[in-house]
């Protein structure tokens, strides 16, 4: 039962691969053997589990192993330590290496192929209770360490305490811990295949963090699942997303500088959004990261909701107030690429364990980040569980998908010799165009109700299209050329706007090769490029004629809407991470007024079958004119199958006003105004058709009646037809 001096030395510098092997109680003859691993002890007695002393180990003279005979009724006997420290403290405690294997046999077989759909269940952190024994069961994946250690401020954050046992089918680790409780921190300590010390890593798993600047996991009880989801995928359904940062959305006004709390957000966020007649909140990652910088974009811990804002159990109550106030919560999602910090997924276990070892694959040269090895089964599913995770544990409603482009393209933002081509030769990542297939398809099977968003920039083909035809299988994409295209547009003087007329009409063209969202998100108020205000020219009463005329259109032309906090009040400065956003500007009329009319457009967006309707499918949609150049107009319909609902959209994008503006239009009878971007309500010159216009019995534009209206400056009008 002696140690040789090379298990002796592993135990003693934190080295132990087979903790088991040497540790804990073993049959000796007619009597039991036990070895205990205590640095720092200097008795340690044997007690049966009546409490009764079985014997003292003895001083091995290996930094802390104690072992020898004892007195009990087997291996399997329950017993406990008694240990007197050499500080003179005196505590008992139950022993890690007294347990067998924690890991079911199911988890272990899926965790080895890769095919765990709630690998969360397994590897972690877990409250767990073992044979009357309160404890936290740890796993973690690292297939080609030597050893590893759990360490943490239940055990002073010693390596050499706790050696975790190798379940060899799958490459987890694991070790059921005694007495720890929630809010224990902890980390891995790692070894690399030849024995080299790693640096500490927090757990791919944790379920929640210490806050940054600390790096460590912290253990976490999850909220009950599961947990339902507050919409559906309906069609037509209205889409009006309030994009937030909830670090900068609202600060503490007493505490500058203080992050509110997840209940703090949740009560004033429902509130507002509520008020403001968004559909749903879509929140920058809040995935724990390091950095603030980086918005929650290089997430180190993506199964943890970040603790800036509290607990995974208040997360999970935000999600629910939201929820009860009708509001749908969608989370952006970065399986794109991760951080290289230590403490991180880099060189995990001393191997490119998630990332692809060869730069040209593995690395972002644009961001300095890592990609994932989408080819790998293990990593595939760590990420598409991850996407179950958020919306089976927390119930939240969808996901966006960030930097999709940049997962397509082998060739993405780098030269033509620093890029690998797939197995055709191409520059497809065909690898990541399956990983996205399979996510989809399993949020499809899992969790049919929830979203699938894309952010994508390219033209790649059938993004939001079913992948048994060739598609990615998402339900939206954000139509990003339309964002630069009218972006583009709107910031041009209005004298110049009838030579770029195709910048505002291009996006009709193919407007429902794709569903859709017509995004105005937080990459448009941020490195250099201004606010919204800023975009605009001319004077401060154009520069918000045009917002307002542009917020008309945006709502009018067919696709989900989104826009980045502050935007719907018209924020004059750049968004600031680290800072509130400028809610004073509400006390002045003009924020305030382009705040009445977002709110409006909303409202009147859900209330609109014929807004609707359009979104996603063609039927809902008809040219009235789009070719007028000069004078840099559209109209258009918007309008319900069965012709009952038609809504006419006319957006001018001159100062002038123009009177006797003829137009043709479907249906006889009165058409009212629902919306006037340039009514004084909403800050404008008040121009207008007194409310509403009758037809004329003239034909125009293809159609056998007509609307002679008087156009407001930089404006967008909404007319209803009431028959």
């Amino acid at each position: 039962m002696q140690l040789s001096e090379e298990q002796r030395t592993a135990l003693a510098n934190g080295s132990c691969g087979d903790p088991f092997a040497l540790l804990g109680p073993r049959s000796h003859g007619n009597a039991v053997w036990i070895r205990v691993l205590l640095p720092g002890a200097r008795r340690v007695e044997v007690l049966d589990s009546s409490g009764v002393p079985a014997g003292v180990l003895h001083d091995e003279g290996a930094n802390g192993v104690h072992a020898g005979e004892v007195r009990l009724d087997g291996p399997h006997s329950a017993y406990r330590l008694r240990v007197t420290w050499a500080n003179g403290q005196q505590e008992e405690i139950d022993d890690p290496y007294r347990f067998a294997p924690q890991l079911g046999e199911q988890d272990v077989w899926y965790l080895a192929e890769g095919t765990h759909r709630r690998p969360w269940t397994a590897l972690g952190a877990h409250l767990k209770n073992c044979a009357g024994v309160d404890g936290v069961r740890f796993a973690v994946w690292a297939p080609n360490a030597s050893s590893v250690h759990v360490i943490g401020d239940f055990n002073a954050w010693d390596p050499r305490r706790h050696p975790m046992r190798k379940r060899l089918e799958c490459g987890v680790w694991e070790l059921f811990v005694p007495c720890v409780e929630a809010g224990a921190s902890y980390k891995f300590s790692l070894r690399d295949s030849g024995g080299r010390k790693l640096p500490d890593k927090a757990d791919p798993f944790a379920f929640h963090a210490q806050l940054r600047p600390e790096t460590a996991s912290v253990v976490s009880e999850l909220p009950a699942t599961p947990r339902p989801l507050a919409t559906a995928i309906t069609a037509p359904a209205p889409l009006a997303i309030y994009e937030v940062h909830v670090g900068s959305w609202r600060r503490d006004p007493h505490q500058p500088g203080r992050f509110l709390s997840w209940p703090e957000l949740a009560s004033q966020l429902a509130e507002y959004v509520v008020d403001m007649g968004f559909t749903h909140v879509e929140l920058l990652p809040i995935s724990e990261h390091p950095f603030d910088g980086s918005w929650g974009y290089q997430p180190t811990a993506l199964y943890a909701p970040t603790s800036r804002h509290g607990t995974t159990a208040e997360f999970a109550a935000f999600v629910d107030t939201l929820h009860e106030a009708g509001i749908g919560v969608i989370l952006d999602w970065v399986p794109a690429h991760f951080p290289e910090d230590d403490h991180g997924l880099a060189r995990f276990d001393g191997t490119c364990l998630y990332e692809h070892a060869d730069p040209r694959q593995g690395r972002h040269p644009d961001w300095g980040t890592l990609i994932y090895n989408f080819g790998r089964r293990e990593v595939r599913n760590f990420l598409v569980s991850n996407a179950l995770y958020w919306l089976e544990v927390f119930g939240v409603d969808g996901l966006r998908v960030d930097a999709v482009a940049s997962m397509l393209y082998l060739d993405y933002s780098r030269a033509h010799d620093e890029w690998v081509p797939n197995r055709f030769g191409g520059r497809e990542n065909l690898e990541a165009v399956e990983f996205l297939r399979e996510v989809n398809a399993a949020v499809r099977e899992h969790h049919p109700n929830a979203l699938m968003i894309a952010e994508e920039s390219t033209a790649w083909p059938g993004v939001t299209s079913d992948p048994r035809s060739g598609g990615l299988g998402f339900h939206y994409k954000w139509n990003m050329g339309w964002m630069n295209d009218t972006l583009g547009f709107m910031a041009r003087d209005p004298v110049h706007r009838k030579f770029h007329h195709n910048e505002l009409t291009f996006s009709f063209t193919y407007a429902h090769t794709e569903r859709f969202i017509l995004p105005l998100s937080h990459d448009e108020v941020v490195h250099g490029k201004g606010s919204l205000p800023d975009k605009m020219p001319g004077d401060d009463w154009q520069r918000f004629a045009n917002l307002r005329a542009y917020y008309g259109f945006m709502y009018a032309h067919p696709g989900g809407k989104l826009l980045f906090m502050g935007t719907e009040f018209a924020q004059s400065r750049e968004w600031n991470h680290d800072q509130s956003l400028d809610w004073h500007l509400l006390e002045t009329s003009r924020h305030a007024e382009v705040q009445r009319l977002v709110r409006d457009l909303n409202h009147l967006y859900r209330e609109l079958p014929a807004l609707q309707i359009g979104d996603t499918d063609a039927s809902g949609f008809r040219w009235i004119s789009g070719a007028d150049a000069e004078h840099s107009v559209v109209a258009f319909l918007r309008e319900t199958p069965n012709g009952e609902g038609v809504l006419v959209a006319v957006s001018h994008f001159t100062p002038a006003t123009r009177e006797s503006y003829r137009i043709g239009v479907p249906r006889p009878g009165r058409y009212v105004e629902r919306i006037n971007t340039d009514a004084a309500d909403y800050g404008g010159s008040g121009v207008g058709n007194l409310g509403g216009i009758e037809t004329e019995a003239e034909s125009f534009h293809g159609f056998p009646h007509s609307l002679v209206l008087t156009l407001p400056p930089l404006s967008t009008m909404l007319l209803e037809w009431k028959g």
